[in-house]
């Protein structure tokens, strides 16, 4: 009874301490993050596989990064699987679908693990599709009243790590890169663990064109970058209705994201790239991030970031990093940048979620069960089931 109690009155405060947070414009106790400007950051937490940190900087008018990590059962089993979920989603056109996402696919995902009593490639198919499933079943709803919200996707890169094994998935270009230690040297190389979807990649149009034999426009160089159809960069993603089903791409859509001749199959995928890597003692830690991060950084100089200073931050640490090289760029200060307000601020840099997963901290230790949102949308530890399986 008293343990539901304060689970209660925990679930009412966090929200005040959180608008709180941000009213006072960041600084105060990191437990549930803190606010600078339009930078989000939680600095330090604990999952079941070590130590990690999250950080969110808004350029758009609304923030279309969403982003979480779960920590925990990874079903709705006591008996497991266990382990830590992350998710980043980079929506464009709008914020709705990398919402659903984030409201939708790791539930998906604990549902079907359920079923298969396990994690693995399968079961996390699954959820991406019951994903896609879900979004359009919204936009089929809404198209009468809305009918825009067909032009609206998002990138969706997940990892799951499980009994020792890192399950990583990908939709569009965000990007998941490993920090593996050279123990001769000491130096920690980067290991590029997912596969981008952007028709700047020649392979990716090659794929296109292959996927697409009779059409001759399916990829276009329009205003010196390659787009699919002319409209969009990426080949896969959940959402972007208009490209995958005839019925949503006519009027009212906007002219500009309507196709002038019909189109019979799905023009984007929501087929993730899925791959499997068992962790060795020599990998570090993980750093996951939407596209805005890696347009300013590479992925060996991501990877010095983190390794070059305490855990604490890391997050917080190549953001700030990112938006620096944004600001050179255009041959201001780091400081003038900050001041800029967001929708003006997206002239200069992208949205930018960054997640930093450490390994081997605290593997097999006993963690309470953990839900986080980026941005400060949710930020709880769950109550119920709080100890990982021995």
């Amino acid at each position: 009874m008293l343990s539901s109690l304060m689970n209660l009155l925990r679930a009412c405060w966090q929200p005040c301490a959180d608008r709180h947070l941000r009213r006072r414009g960041g600084g105060g106790s990191d437990s549930v993050g803190c606010q600078d400007g339009l930078l989000w950051y939680k600095d330090h937490g604990h999952d079941i596989n070590g130590e990690f940190s999250m950080a969110v900087v808004q350029a758009n008018n609304l923030l279309e990064d969403q982003s979480q990590l779960e920590s925990g059962p990874l079903s709705l089993l006591e008996s497991g699987p266990y382990g830590t979920f992350v998710g980043i989603y980079d929506g464009h056109g709008g914020p709705e679908t990398s919402r659903f996402i984030c409201d939708n696919l790791f539930q998906h995902l604990k549902v079907f693990a359920t079923e298969e009593k396990a994690m693995s490639v399968n079961v996390i198919k699954k959820a991406f599709q019951a994903t896609e499933e879900g979004f359009l079943s919204i936009v089929t709803k809404q198209w009468p009243m809305n009918p825009q919200i067909a032009a609206v996707g998002s990138c969706c890169l997940v990892a799951v790590i499980c009994n020792g094994k890192l399950y990583v998935a990908n939709l569009g270009d965000s990007r998941a890169v490993l920090g593996r230690l050279v123990r001769s040297t000491g130096e920690v190389l980067p290991i590029q663990l997912s596969s981008e979807h952007n028709v700047s990649i020649q392979s990716v149009r090659q794929e296109m064109q292959s996927m697409h034999p009779d059409d001759s426009q399916i990829v276009v160089l329009k205003h010196n970058v390659w787009r699919v159809k002319g409209l969009i960069q990426i080949s896969r993603s959940i959402g972007d209705v208009y490209l995958k089903k005839p019925e949503f791409n006519r009027e009212p859509l906007y002219t500009k994201f309507r196709l002038r001749e019909p189109f019979s199959k799905p023009i984007l995928s929501s087929e993730p790239a899925v791959s499997v890597h068992e962790l060795d003692p020599n990998d570090q830690f993980l750093i996951f991030a939407s596209d805005g991060l890696w347009e300013h950084l590479s992925n060996q100089d991501a990877v010095d970031i983190v390794h070059k200073h305490p855990h604490s931050g890391s997050a917080r640490r190549l953001v700030k990093a990112a938006m620096q090289e944004a600001a050179k760029k255009r041959e201001m200060r780091y400081s003038d940048l900050k001041k800029i307000d967001r929708g003006v601020r997206r002239h200069f840099h992208d949205d930018i979620t960054v997640i930093v997963v450490f390994l081997g901290s605290s593997r097999g230790e006993r963690s309470p069960v953990l839900s986080v949102r980026g941005g400060g949308v949710k930020l709880y530890a769950k109550s119920g089931l709080n100890t990982a399986p021995s």
